[in-house]
């Protein structure tokens, strides 16, 4: 079973609707409605890539790592959202810890309202 804060692979479709391929992925909230539908954001290894204002490292040395199923550090991206069905989520990888998860929802609001 899904629940928020659960880390499943998905195969994120690039901007330009190219088929992506199977990553990490984060799932940040189920959407109201008789639909299993789930909103979801992207994880990568390209620390490089990270946006102050929005996304979030988790590295090896954070106390939730380990239960998080990452092979690598990588950086949680919030501005990378999907709504998909809980059917073609891939497994479960792990999940982050619950601090973590309300601090990427504030700031994932916070970069919505522009604040």
């Amino acid at each position: 079973m899904i629940s928020e804060g659960h880390i499943v692979l998905f195969a994120f479709p690039q901007t330009n609707q190219q088929k992506g391929r199977l990553r990490p992925t984060l799932v940040l909230r189920k959407l109201p409605g008789i639909f299993d539908d789930w909103l979801i954001c992207m994880i990568s290894s390209r620390l490089h890539q990270k946006l102050p204002e929005s996304d979030e490292i988790i590295d090896s040395d954070d106390t939730d790592f380990l239960k998080s199923g990452l092979k690598v550090p990588s950086v949680i991206r919030p501005s990378r959202l999907a709504v998909v069905d809980s059917k073609i989520l891939i497994g479960k990888l792990g999940m982050i810890g619950q601090k973590r998860l309300i601090r990427i929802k504030e700031n994932l609001a916070k970069w919505i309202k522009n604040t």
